[in-house]
């Protein structure tokens, strides 16, 4: 049985601002509910369930993978670089 929490979207956009601004040092912008929908667009993102109204759930360690891949770039979008480690296992 799977026991890792799932989120709706804003629940991943907030923990997704947390993980942000902890690795800019609090200095980058919210993530939003519209952002964790682009991810889902984009393919970083795939849902994992539905709420009862049809709305998309994701896993929890999915929004972390999909910060961590576009964290870099949103950083540099309004000019912080991206001080976060690295996984540079293969």
């Amino acid at each position: 049985m799977d026991t890792e929490p799932l989120l709706t979207t804003a629940q991943a956009a907030e923990i997704a601002t947390i993980w942000r601004r902890i690795a800019s040092r609090g200095r980058a912008a919210a993530v939003s509910p519209s952002a964790v929908s682009n991810w889902a667009a984009r393919r970083h993102l795939a849902a994992a369930g539905l709420t009862p109204d049809g709305r998309p759930l994701y896993r929890l360690g999915a929004v972390a993978r999909a910060e961590a891949a576009t964290r870099g770039r949103a950083l540099r979008l309004v000019g912080l670089p991206d001080s976060a480690p690295r996984n540079t296992a293969a």
